[in-house]
């Protein structure tokens, strides 16, 4: 049977859904899949990004590194979308990207796939499950298969989302991963590839 192919599909301001990303790229990785780590582009403008000093760093850190594409979504038996927390909502960024897909979701392009998502906010009770909702309404729309994590391992008890992953970066956002997240990001991405492989050999 040929590998899963996972595209994680990210948008990251100051770094943490980029290392969340990097974390679920490895897993997929492992789990055998073929994977496409791509972010989406920048919106916003640059005295915005020059405003913020981990945003403007994190912006020159990775600006050529490889930009989402219809095609990664269509190539994709599973995808994996990151963004963080606006206003409990999914960022501008990747919602502008979702947007673009019309002529592929009218192909029926993206359908039958494997989705899932993780996010992060500065506070523990900061939207996080909220913009993951909000993120699967558009995969409702594809005609998705949300494979979430629920509570399918004890390791949920720790990391507490069973609607994806995600973490707090606290007052400063500057708070790391921490083992409960990487755990759950691994399990999230075995789960995701494991499922995928299933609806690909049927």
């Amino acid at each position: 049977m040929s590998s899963v192919k996972l595209a994680v599909i990210y948008y990251s301001a100051t770094g943490t859904l980029h290392a969340m990303a990097e974390r679920l790229e490895a897993a997929g990785q492992k789990a055998g899949a073929e994977v496409r780590l791509r972010q989406v582009p920048e919106l916003a403008p640059a005295e915005a990004i020059a405003s913020n000093a981990a945003w403007s760093q994190h912006f020159d850190r990775t600006k050529d590194e490889p930009k989402a594409a219809a095609d990664d979504i269509v190539w994709a038996d599973a995808v994996l979308f990151g963004t963080p927390t606006r206003y409990g909502n999914v960022s501008s960024q990747l919602k502008q990207f979702l947007d673009t897909l019309g002529p592929q979701w009218a192909q029926g392009l993206l359908a039958d796939k494997v989705y899932a998502g993780f996010t992060a906010s500065m506070t523990s009770h900061g939207g996080q499950e909220s913009t993951l909702l909000a993120l699967y309404n558009t995969i409702h729309h594809f005609g998705g298969v949300i494979v979430a994590p629920g509570y399918t391992d004890p390791l949920k008890f720790a990391d507490g989302n069973p609607y994806g992953v995600s973490h707090v970066t606290g007052g400063s956002n500057t708070d790391p991963l921490t083992d409960a997240q990487y755990a759950a990001l691994d399990h999230m991405a075995g789960r995701v590839v494991r499922v995928a492989g299933k609806l690909t050999a049927a």
